[in-house]
Order: structure tokens, then sequence, then C-alpha cells
């Protein structure tokens, strides 16, 4: 790996590092119910599978494969952001939907570049496809709190 190339794996942990100190406080009591953590991201070495095939460096060639990738990473951590701080699960889905034909996108780019690097981004769009599939129950749930289950006189909870 080039020295360079350590840019693409250090610096999606380095924005998730930023999330988690400006919303760590903000996490605890908020949303006692389902635990979310972050899924694991392929697309660190997938950017750099696709960086290092297209020669390296910060040329023209990679302004839309990496802006895609960059701009992924942003939405990324501002789902985080919408989620945990604004307590705006409606946002936060919105932007995972953005974030999800952006992934779409950038695979399809990344696709004749390095096949490999394209695949990468599968499990990730899996896990997004969770990660909307509970943002969007918490957000219809804030929404209407008649479909949230209710407690009964013995403590166990009643769907309605």
């Amino acid at each position: 790996m080039r020295p360079q190339g350590a840019v693409f794996v250090v610096l999606p942990h380095l924005g998730l590092i930023l999330v988690w100190l400006v919303t760590s406080h903000q996490m605890s009591g908020w949303c006692e119910g389902p635990r979310i953590r972050p899924g694991a991201r392929p697309t660190n070495y997938a950017s750099y599978l696709v960086w290092k095939d297209l020669g390296g460096g910060f040329g023209w060639p990679l302004a839309l494969p990496l802006g895609l990738y960059a701009t992924q990473l942003a939405i990324s951590w501002a789902v985080l952001v919408l989620f945990f701080e604004a307590h705006s699960p409606g946002l936060a889905l919105l932007h995972l939907l953005l974030l999800y034909g952006l992934v779409v996108s950038t695979a399809l780019i990344w696709h004749p570049i390095n096949k490999l690097a394209a695949l990468l981004l599968l499990p990730y769009l899996a896990w997004l496809t969770v990660t909307a599939a509970i943002t969007y129950r918490l957000w219809r749930d804030s929404l209407c709190p008649e479909h949230q289950p209710q407690p009964t006189a013995r403590g166990e909870l009643l769907r309605p």
C-alpha cells in the first residue's frame, strides 16, 4: 500500500470518531431500544483499490469515482448526527435513502475500474438496507405513537 493510500483507510474512521465525540452525550437515554452499531466498512479498502488502479495521486481521473466516495462519507456522518444529535429519524431516513443511491452509483462507476472494489460495496448496501428499515420504523413510531407497544398491568408489551 502506498503511504498516500492510507488516507482512504484512515479518513472514514476519523470522521466516525468526530461524529462519536459530537453525539456520544446524546446517545444515552434517548434511544434505549435497538442497539444500532456502525457496520463493517469494506469501502475503506475498496476506495484504495480504485485510487491505486487509477494511478494514485489526486488528479482529474479520480474526481468522479472518489468524489462520490467522499460524498458518501459526508452523508453517512450526517445521518449519525441527524439521528443521535438532532433526534430526527425522518431526516436521517431521507439521508439514508440518498446514501443508498450514492452507493449504488459508486458501485456502477467503480465496476469498470476494479470489480472487487465494486463487489465490496455489496455488504455495505445490505447494512444500509437494514439501517434504513430500522430508521423507518423509529420514524414511523415517532409520528404514530399508537403503533408503539403499550405496557399492560403485568409489564408485558401489547401491540395494537
